[in-house]
């Protein structure tokens, strides 16, 4: 496939007659800024020499900055100032010297368009090949790389040895001007192989013949044909594989920064950006392995794992360079995940078909780099965690606003609230999860801590608010029971964080439930043990506010509508008997004897109600019946029976409660000081054997107001 020529600088091809004369001096060959003739005044030729030499570099480094590329301007530059300095070390020498060791050192990085300013006549009868018919510069133009190297070495070879020979004893600028031509050729060639490189990725695909050639320079002079590095200037060796390497190298640096030639300043930009340079170094790969390798390989010179190497550090630099300019979540984390998951995965580098290197590469990004963006990252996410957990808040006061009852999803009261929190941690998580474990680590640290900043806010903004209900205080208690079981079984870390936050506000609506149910009840307990509750069905409406109050807990999570219900229960039944103890009218006779049947028949519809509403608090059933019976007995010597089963069965009954029952039951002062004191030796072993507490969640009598003991006992007396 033909390819597009670089033009390589060097001497144009002359005819023979031209090639045939003699060499003229150095003063005469060369031209002066203007173009013209220098005068014919005798001059000393080393001083003429040397201006004339000047204004050709002058003149030379013009042209060649419109016929070299910008990476080879800097080489033309460096290699012309360190070769005018040892030309000018040789020539302030002069023929004084003598010697072959007064000869300047040519360095061979020179451009080639500098060679236009050397001796036609000189040069090109060195130059010409013989039996191609072709010049150097030709055969670089053509690309016959190999050919061209072979006549730099012959010609190279034979300056060499005339300067071994003193041929240029009495004129140093001759040899020089040889020289210089030799390391321009040089230079050429290294010129050629840089174009044959940057032009291997373009877009009018390989030139599977150019690369063949450039692989048997290069194996030229590693298989020994260069000459060898005697110390001589021009007998150094070229080293073209490390030419070749740092060609590559630029050809994929060239590449990488092609994509994105702006700045990306959003969000969009940058993925946009990344996704155009994955797309580049894929194709490009695909073409190296598919096209480039096998034109190599063909001359015996493998090539994949430079070009691999070569666009691995060009990656590395660019994304570094889009790394100091990243600015916010968005950017920071795409560049991250670019790095982590698109470059770093096994379909980018280890695509189908790609052979791996032999060695590992490098991090993409610098162990440093790395850690600053991941830092940077968690700042710019520990602000837009907050913020997103503001945005809930006002989503759910929103919704408070308008009055918005919460839905029942699979039988049960379902705020958005945790299932937006469900999200925000998770996506959070997952994502940082997918870049690294220590990330995802201190992301769910940063959402944890902003969740426990954040309930306890809620709580209260909900609670002031006007929208407190029992669908809504359901539904919360639903979603901070979700959010804690949720997070403690994925991440059970958060454990400690969570656990206190998310238990105290559900016990915060549990409260507010209870207390509004509790509200409505309170009234009609104080009913209990009046002539007109003797009378009356007062149970009924009480007992019907409970049953639409444990419709709502059906909906509620089953652990806290259980807790729930079973506090219901112990408030009626503690109620209850706090009323009872506490009589607004004393009965007598047959009074209590009905007093104390109203109340059997009472304890009996109370147990039977909550069980059918599922309460699991059974051990409450007995209490108020106990109560009954001491009230009711007629045979005096059980009464000491009864009150040894409430004792034992509520642990947490006192003194003064006993004295209360007593005072209700108006025994005779003797008995009631026998019962009395059989009381106080039966809960003085039951403080001993049960450490004075009740058992855990059996608390009844302890939270009942009486009278005081002094009152009371006056009562029994």
């Amino acid at each position: 496939m033909s390819s597009p020529r670089t033009e390589t600088p060097g001497l144009e091809p002359q005819s023979p007659k031209e090639a045939e004369e003699p060499q003229t001096p150095a003063h005469s060959s060369w031209r002066t800024g203007s173009g013209k003739e220098p005068s014919g005044h005798h001059v000393d030729g080393t001083r003429l020499s040397l201006g004339t030499l000047k204004q050709a570099f002058s003149r030379a480094s013009q042209r060649a900055s419109t016929r070299v590329s910008k990476e080879d301007a800097g080489v033309l530059r460096r290699s012309s100032c360190a070769l005018f300095r040892s030309l000018r070390r040789a020539l302030d020498e002069g023929p004084a010297a003598g010697h072959s060791q007064a000869t300047p050192e040519v360095p061979s990085e020179v451009m080639s368009a500098v060679s236009q300013q050397a001796s036609p006549g000189a040069a090109s009868k060195e130059l010409k090949p013989e039996a191609e018919g072709k010049s150097v510069a030709d055969l670089i133009t053509e690309r016959q790389l190999l050919a061209a190297l072979e006549q730099l070495l012959h010609l190279e070879t034979r300056l060499v040895a005339e300067k071994a020979s003193r041929t240029f004893e009495q004129d140093p600028t001759a040899f020089a001007r040889r020289a210089m031509d030799v390391c321009l050729h040089y230079d050429g060639l290294a010129a050629e192989i840089g174009a044959i490189v940057r032009e291997t990725l373009g877009a009018d695909g390989v030139d599977a013949a150019a690369l063949a050639e450039l692989a048997r320079v290069v194996r030229a002079e590693e298989e020994g044909h260069a000459p060898p590095d005697d110390g001589d200037f021009l007998r150094t060796p070229r080293r073209w594989r490390q030419h070749w390497e740092e060609a590559v190298r630029r050809s994929a640096q060239e590449r990488v920064r092609r994509p994105g030639a702006g700045e990306a300043e959003a969000a969009s930009g940058l993925a946009q950006l990344l996704a155009e340079l994955g797309g580049v170094v894929r194709r490009d790969l695909q073409k190296v392995w598919q096209e480039v390798q096998p034109a190599y390989s063909a001359a015996g010179f493998p090539a994949w794992e430079v070009y691999l190497r070569a666009f691995h550090g060009a990656v590395a630099q660019r994304l570094q360079e889009l790394a100091r300019d990243a600015r916010g979540c968005e950017q920071l984390y795409l560049l991250l995940d670019w790095a982590a998951n698109v470059y770093g995965s096994p379909d980018f580098l280890g695509a189908p078909g790609l052979a791996l290197p032999t060695e590992p590469l490098p991090p993409l990004l610098a162990p440093d780099v790395w850690a600053r963006l991941e830092s940077d990252y968690t700042s710019f996410l520990e602000a837009r965690i907050a913020s997103c957990f503001d945005r809930i808040l006002q989503l759910e006061q929103s919704r408070w606003a308008a009055a918005e009852g919460p839905e029942v999803l699979q039988g049960l009261y379902r705020a958005p609230l945790s299932t937006d929190v469900h999200m925000l941690v998770a996506e959070h998580v997952k994502a940082a999860g997918a870049i690294s474990a220590e990330l995802e680590a201190t992301t769910l640290r940063i959402c944890t801590r902003a969740l426990g900043l954040f309930v306890p806010r809620f709580e209260e903004a909900f609670l002031a608010s006007e929208a407190v209900s029992d669908p809504h205080l359901g539904a919360y208690i639903n979603a901070c029971e979700e959010l804690r079981t949720s997070f403690l079984s994925r991440f059970p870390g958060t454990q400690e964080e969570l656990e206190k936050p998310l238990v105290a506000a559900t016990c915060s609506f549990q409260k507010h439930l209870l207390r509004g149910l509790q509200r409505d009840l309170q009234p009609l307990f104080r009913a209990v043990w009046t002539r007109g509750w003797l009378a009356g069905d007062w149970l009924r409406p009480l007992m019907d506010k409970v049953v639409v109050f444990a419709g709502h807990l059906q909906h509620v999570a089953r652990p806290r509508a259980q807790e729930t219900l079973q506090e219901v229960h112990r408030f009626v039944v503690r109620e209850y008997l706090a009323q009872a103890l506490r009589p607004r009218e004393r009965f007598r006779g047959m009074e209590r004897l009905r007093g104390s049947q109203k109340m059997s028949l009472d304890a009996q519809a109370i147990g039977d109600i909550f069980q059918g509403l599922g309460s699991e608090a059974t051990w409450l059933d007995q209490a108020i019946q106990c109560v009954a019976e001491i009230l009711g007995e007629t045979y005096k010597d059980d009464i000491q029976r009864h009150l040894e089963t409430l004792i034992r069965n509520y642990p947490d009954i006192r003194r003064d409660h006993v004295l209360a029952i007593l005072a209700l039951r108006r025994l005779g002062r003797r008995r009631n000081q026998h019962l009395l004191q059989h009381a106080q030796d039966l809960l003085r072993a039951a403080a001993g054997a049960a450490g004075a507490e009740a058992p855990r969640g059996r608390v009844l009598f302890e939270e009942i107001k009486v009278p005081s003991a002094m009152a009371m006992l006056i009562t029994c007396i």
